[in-house]
């Protein structure tokens, strides 16, 4: 039986701030055990990716703990953050860096003689160094060889989705869902912006995710929601996971990912295991995880991000044309029976921890 050593922030099972990277390190390490892996999970304590000395140290100790040759993969949080812990580990160990959202998106480019925190240079000499990297989709695959210049081996994994049963559509369309932490990435104020356009129409919208990652933004979302004098319509009831999340979904007639930045967007699919469809922001790679049916058509809308007068004429052709949200309706249908099980996202990651062993 092969080991995989897999070192992921101690955040990986708090149910107060559910992620994307979360759970699919959580799922794929589930996945590998099923096909034959032994995985030794070691969380490591710490506000990941700006940790402190402690837990630079806490990693550097798990590390020098394993032996030569010794599989690891770790999450990209970690990684890419310690450069001065893990290039010294790159020879002696078998390092693999699952990156969720890279560290140097949104960062300026690196000056010449930066210093080594600067995230960039960090997260492209951490990369470099790896036997392999692994992404979410292809967007982040091309993001990272074109900000680095990677000859480093980067293998896209896209998420997995469990089956659910298809939600209950009402006849007006108008239950709204946004799901993701309450954060300016996630552009939960660029939803509330384009709502108040939409007062005269029929619908309420629900916000599930965490306020505690960023509170002051959090604050702000809600002000703006009850400035609009439709805060009542517009709920922000923190985190969900589970049994209380699937009946989110299970009750939306539209989910709403007005992401400023996304490398995937595992609620799209979420939403369309229950053939929810979607309206997101054309960013990153959430249009590869909306996808096309094999006709070519999308099971939602795409608009620009950050852009609330856009999103709202979306939502409202959404709440006005039911022939849309028919034809929408039946797109997610289609598309539902295309995503991919965490077992396939699970095969590619254990063909590239092979790789990276022999």
């Amino acid at each position: 039986m092969s080991t995989v050593h897999v070192v992921v922030p101690d955040s990986v099972d708090d149910p107060a701030r559910p992620s994307g990277g979360n759970t699919y390190d959580r799922r794929v390490c589930s996945a590998l055990v099923r096909r034959g892996w032994s995985v030794m999970g070691w969380p490591v304590a710490g506000a990941w990716p700006a940790a402190g000395a402690a837990a630079r140290d806490g990693v550097a100790a798990v590390l020098a703990g394993l032996p030569d040759r010794a599989l690891v993969v770790l999450d990209g949080l970690v990684a890419c953050s310690i450069p001065e812990v893990l290039l010294p580990e790159a020879r002696r160990l078998r390092l693999v860096v699952l990156v969720h959202l890279p560290l140097g998106v949104g960062a300026p480019e690196p000056r010449a003689g930066s210093a080594s925190r600067d995230p960039r240079s960090a997260e492209g000499a951490v990369l470099s160094a790896a036997r392999a990297v692994v992404v979410t989709s292809a967007w982040t695959r091309g993001w990272l060889r074109h900000a680095y210049g990677l000859t480093t081996d980067v293998v896209v994994a896209p998420p997995g989705v469990d089956p659910a049963p298809l939600s209950v559509a009402s006849d007006s369309g108008g239950r709204l869902l946004c799901v993701g932490a309450v954060t300016p990435t996630k552009g939960q104020d660029v939803l509330v912006d384009a709502l108040a356009r939409l007062g005269d129409l029929d619908w309420s919208a629900t916000c599930v995710g965490s306020t505690a990652v960023d509170p002051s933004f959090s604050r702000r979302v809600r002000r703006r929601a009850d400035a609009t004098g439709l805060g009542a319509r517009v709920s922000v009831v923190g985190p969900r996971t589970g049994d209380s999340l699937a009946e989110a979904y299970a009750s939306a007639d539209l989910l709403v990912a007005p992401s400023r930045t996304e490398t995937y967007g595992m609620v799209v699919t979420e939403a369309l295991a229950r053939a929810v469809p979607v309206a997101g922001s054309e960013v990153g790679g959430l249009p590869e995880a909306l996808g096309r049916t094999g006709d070519g058509s999308a099971p939602g809308l795409l608009v620009p991000p950050g852009d609330a007068g856009t999103l709202a004429a979306a939502l409202r052709g959404w709440l006005t044309d039911p022939e849309l949200r028919a034809m929408l309706r039946g797109v997610a249908r289609r598309r539902r029976a295309e995503l991919p099980g965490w077992s396939s996202t699970a095969a590619t990651l254990g063909t590239v921890l092979s790789e990276a062993a022999a």
